[in-house]
């Protein structure tokens, strides 16, 4: 995977143009398809003028967006894709409590639900301050 990101001056969100090389053939078409299965992924791929999604259009949603799926013809098994994100919302935080969410029985080594872990922290923090306060 090779990504790209640009920085131009927007007040939320980022961009990527992620170049991506399998090792084997891969379809658009397939490609599209596992990614409108992804939870947390929306596809907006119309090929026409403005048929890629852009920072100020996502402002506020905790999915990445995925645009312009195509064919990278400078590698043998290559797609290319805009992959747009609201980084206030879809950050290293929303992140973690999803990855801690994931169900066990995935094999995910996280038992403790987003609940869980802020009550933990809010805990922890209470505690911390009763010992500064003594």
């Amino acid at each position: 995977v090779s990504a790209t990101c640009v920085r131009v001056p927007v007040f939320v969100g980022h961009s990527e143009s992620v170049n991506i090389e399998f090792e084997e053939e891969i379809s658009v078409e397939e490609v599209r398809e596992i990614l409108e299965d992804a939870p947390g992924i929306q596809v907006r791929d119309r090929h026409e003028t403005g048929g890629y999604v852009t920072p100020i259009e996502i402002v506020g949603e905790n999915d990445v967006f995925i645009s312009r799926i195509r064919k990278d013809n400078t590698v043998k098994h290559g797609i290319n894709l805009w992959v747009v994100a609201d980084n206030l919302r879809k950050g290293a935080a929303l992140n973690a409590i999803q990855i801690a969410e994931v169900d066990k029985t995935n094999g995910s080594i996280f038992t403790i639900s987003w609940e869980e872990m802020a009550l933990q922290a809010h805990q922890a923090r209470r505690e911390k301050n009763t010992r500064a306060a003594a």
